[in-house]
């Protein structure tokens, strides 16, 4: 992983100020850092969150908690249970999220 100029760190999510992000229904609070041009990220969804956009970005996403529902733009549906992780480049194939029994996930982007 390229994080130019950046010494060995650790980070206590829990100390790390969240921003909340609403979806459709339910919302999204992300803990976030940003290295250089990757962001990276521990991210909890209410029960019941439903994204309120298409994201064509590259992540890296691993379930920490709960279960996640990820559906690409050509129908395919995916869910992750924790423990898994989905992998997907930029502008590949758009995805959104949702859950009913809320997640924890932690992403790298």
């Amino acid at each position: 992983m390229n994080l130019p100029g950046h010494p060995f760190t650790t980070t206590t999510w829990a100390d790390v100020v969240p921003s909340i992000h609403p979806g459709i229904t339910g919302e999204a609070v992300w803990r976030s850092q940003q290295i250089g041009d990757t962001r990276i990220r521990m991210v909890e969804y209410s029960p019941g969150y439903v994204a309120d956009h298409w994201c064509s970005r590259g992540h890296v996403l691993f379930v920490v908690e709960g279960s996640l529902e990820t559906e690409l733009d050509d129908g395919r549906t995916f869910t992750l249970h924790p423990g898994e992780s989905y992998q997907v480049g930029t502008d590949m194939e758009p995805h959104r999220s949702s859950t009913s029994t809320g997640a924890r996930l932690f992403v790298v982007d």
